[in-house]
């Protein structure tokens, strides 16, 4: 099952059983009615407040993170982008003998970060074994370009320039790794959840009182909440549900058409 199915059922989940504790809560409240009329609202109003208050800062929490995080991601991969395109261009300070090698490598460079982090959904073992490759490859552009900038015809800018551009665009390729796996604690994702839950038994115990079934309110209740964990675990995985960032990649893709 992909992540997209397993995101989707965990929502289509929690809003399911979201109803059925409203459900649990509403019969709560009806047998606590039949033996004192009057017991209902009494002595759960600061217990409700507290539930609600801490569960609209958790999803404000966890909603501002995940738009934050994604916001990053995206903006990394302008970066990297950035990086490899300068240190392209600074390839013309080495000897016109070192050039067509390490321009082919840089080639191969584009086209292998592009593929790694498109395959990520399709086949995350697979994108592993690319950032192995991206590791070796970045080795072997390193030692070439060392080796080009300590040739006697080479211009001293072409050390002081180049290889600062080469190391930034490797740093960046460790930073895009870390912000891909920095999400929030699992124990946050408890707590959402679970808070939800219990945010759905309470809106049952409230409505206990009134004559027949109000389902507006609490369908709208668990829709409302199960949709905002959707979109916050989609925001925190931008390479697996469908809001992507897959996008921003069109800045690495063209750049490989630049490379002539």
């Amino acid at each position: 099952m992909n992540f997209l199915a397993l995101l989707v059922l965990l929502a289509a989940g929690l809003f399911v059983a979201m109803l059925l504790l409203a459900e649990v809560g509403r019969r709560i409240g009806i047998a606590r009615l039949a033996r004192d009329p009057d017991g209902l609202a009494k002595g759960i109003g600061t217990a409700e407040g507290t539930v609600f208050a801490l569960l609209g800062l958790l999803i404000a929490f966890t909603f501002s993170g995940a738009g934050s995080r994604f916001e990053g991601r995206r903006h990394l991969v302008t970066e990297e982008a950035n990086a490899v395109g300068t240190a392209y261009l600074r390839l013309d300070l080495l000897p016109a003998a070192a050039q067509p090698e390490l321009r082919d490598l840089f080639r191969r460079y584009v086209d292998l970060r592009t593929a790694t982090y498109q395959q990520v959904n399709q086949d995350l073992a697979a994108a592993l074994a690319k950032l192995t490759e991206t590791e070796a490859l970045q080795g072997e552009i390193w030692a070439r370009a060392v080796a080009a900038v300590r040739q006697p015809e080479a211009p001293a800018a072409a050390a002081m320039l180049l290889l600062p551009a080469l190391n930034a665009m490797i740093d960046i390729t460790t930073t895009r790794k870390a912000a891909s796996q920095n999400h929030p604690p699992p124990v946050v994702f408890v707590l959402l959840i679970g808070l939800s839950l219990m945010g759905a038994l309470l809106v049952g115990y409230d409505v206990a009182g009134n004559q027949g079934r109000t389902w507006l309110h609490t369908v709208a209740f668990a829709a409302i909440m199960s949709l905002s964990v959707y979109v916050i675990l989609d925001l925190e995985y931008p390479r697996l549900g469908l809001i992507r960032v897959d996008a921003a990649d069109q800045h690495l893709v063209d750049l490989r058409k630049s490379m002539h």
